[in-house]
């Protein structure tokens, strides 16, 4: 087992190696935001969940997700989008009308009565989109419609202050009514398109509208893309510029995403334009076949901008960050200064809590194969890959008890061929039950790093990313509901033959 970590309110190393051997950890400080006290500076950010009914209304199992999110006491939950109008959109969360207000103050009462966590709800608004393929685009919005717009935001910020919310935070990012405004492809042609300065028309009264409403001691963050991840669309370039404004106008956080578009959306027949299924959508978010912290230099790159013109706002870094370490890395090297998690809080609501008590070797780690993302896609509840089937929310469980490999091992077998690597090994078995696998590969004598992990009703697993011509071995650990792991099966190695004659 680890050690827990100490949480103080002053970095005493710079270097991040030496801040986690010495046992401080900057992830685990309270974070001010204009009052807003986090008692660490992980941010749960909006994650669609499709657990609420069309009616718009907090039911249970939205109430019973966001409060499993709240015992990992991570800082700051950001609630799923909940719109500030009345289109239809299916299961969406809403808070465009005082109906709502109850069961949203319910809601906020709950995880404030729980855990440490502040919960803050983020707001949108979107245009029309149909089975067919069509929607409905900015240019066919008037003055008068746009006025309604901003007026919808203020509106429901001003619920948001109501309902007990510690703040609230506008969604400005991905394919939606705010950030189409602020797209480089945006084709408007009056005050509110064209150049970059008319671009952010749109966004400026939104903020200014908004402050008016809740005043200036109530938190409010702004979600927007910091790359747009389409052909044509802006980059850092633009997007430093835009966090900047946001700054200038008294905008106390920024959190960055990016892409999420329809400009490369992949339409299916008799289903709704869904904006996360071209390129732009990978990097929205990120899967195993990216390296962590992608979408790093991005927020980097907003930071710098800030700073460099005298600006202290908050930036949220987002895009595979999976765990304390590389976080670490990110806050003490001064790339952000807080950081999102969505997938891997979703594996794992209680690693907040277990990295505090230096528990985090049973972390239950995210594997980024995206199966969320593709329930959300086919408009279906969305749960973790590895949770048990049929469960809506994370498994919670109190044990100590490892699972164990069956006598003489776990015989774990690796068989090269056409270009793969096959391991087969024998189960484990777990006074609750096997959650998974946890898959290690080392090349050479190299060292070992985590590779993938499979679920626990598996026995095989298939490495093809391997490369001709050199040598792999590997090993495995179980792990249970809790997160303790067995101890390591024995190490398989396996030479995988090129596929061409390589020159010596």
């Amino acid at each position: 087992m680890s050690r827990p970590f100490k949480s103080i309110t002053v970095l005493v190393a710079r270097d991040p190696q030496t801040a986690y051997d010495a046992g401080v950890m900057l992830l685990l400080t309270p974070f001010d935001i204009n009052g807003m006290r986090l008692a660490n500076r992980l941010v749960l950010t909006a994650m669609v969940t499709r657990l609420s009914g069309e009616d718009g209304l907090v039911n249970d199992d939205i109430r019973a997700r966001y409060l499993r999110f709240a015992k990992g006491e991570v800082g700051l939950i950001v609630v799923e989008a909940m719109a500030v109008h009345s289109a239809k959109s299916g299961p969406l969360l809403r808070i465009s009308e005082d109906r709502f207000v109850p069961g949203l103050r319910d809601l906020a009462k709950a995880v404030h009565d729980s855990s440490p966590s502040k919960i803050v709800p983020q707001v949108i608004h979107f245009l029309k989109v149909a089975r067919s393929g069509w929607r409905q685009r900015i240019t066919d919005l008037s003055r008068d419609d746009l006025r309604l717009v901003v007026q919808q935001y203020a509106d429901a910020a001003g619920r948001a202050r109501e309902c007990g919310f510690d703040g609230v935070e506008l969604h400005m990012a991905h394919a939606y009514t705010q950030s189409s405004f602020l797209s480089r492809l945006s084709p408007r042609k009056d005050e509110y398109g064209g150049t970059l300065e008319n671009r952010m028309r749109l966004m400026g009264e939104t903020i200014l509208a908004v402050r008016a409403r809740v005043g200036r001691d109530f938190p409010l963050g702004v979600r927007f893309d910091a790359e747009e991840c389409v052909k044509g669309g802006y980059t850092v370039v633009e997007s430093r510029e835009i966090a900047l404004r946001m700054a200038q106008l008294g905008v106390d956080y920024v959190s960055l995403s990016a892409g999420g578009k329809f400009e490369d959306a992949v339409h299916k027949p008799g289903e709704p334009l869904y904006p996360y299924t071209g390129y732009s959508g990978d990097r929205c978010m990120p899967s195993a076949q990216y390296p962590d912290g992608a979408n790093l230099y991005m927020a980097e790159a907003v930071k710098r901008h800030l700073v460099e013109r005298g600006f202290q706002t908050p930036i949220v870094a987002t895009g595979k960050l999976g765990t304390s370490r590389l976080a670490e890395q990110v806050l003490t090297s001064g790339q952000a200064d807080l950081i999102g998690m969505a997938r891997a809080l979703l594996a794992d609501p209680d690693l907040p809590r277990k990295v505090r008590e230096g528990r985090e070797d049973k972390v239950i780690r995210c594997v980024y194969g995206n199966v969320c993302k593709n329930l959300d896609e086919n408009f279906r509840k969305v749960a973790c890959f590895l949770w048990p089937k049929g469960t809506l929310q994370a498994p919670e469980s109190a044990d100590a008890i490892a699972p164990r490999w069956p006598a003489g091992g776990a015989a774990l077998g690796a068989e090269a061929a056409n270009g793969r690597v096959t391991l087969r090994w024998r189960a484990a078995t777990d006074d609750e039950g096997v959650y998974g696998y946890e898959v290690f590969r080392a090349e050479g004598e190299g060292a070992f790093v985590h590779l993938a992990t499979a679920r626990g009703a598996m026995s095989s697993f298939i490495d093809a990313t391997v490369v001709g011509g050199r040598a792999y071995r590997y090993r495995l650990r179980a792990f249970d509901l809790a997160g303790n792991r067995s101890e390591d099966s024995n190490v398989a190695g396996a030479r995988v033959a090129a596929g061409v004659e390589i020159p010596s």
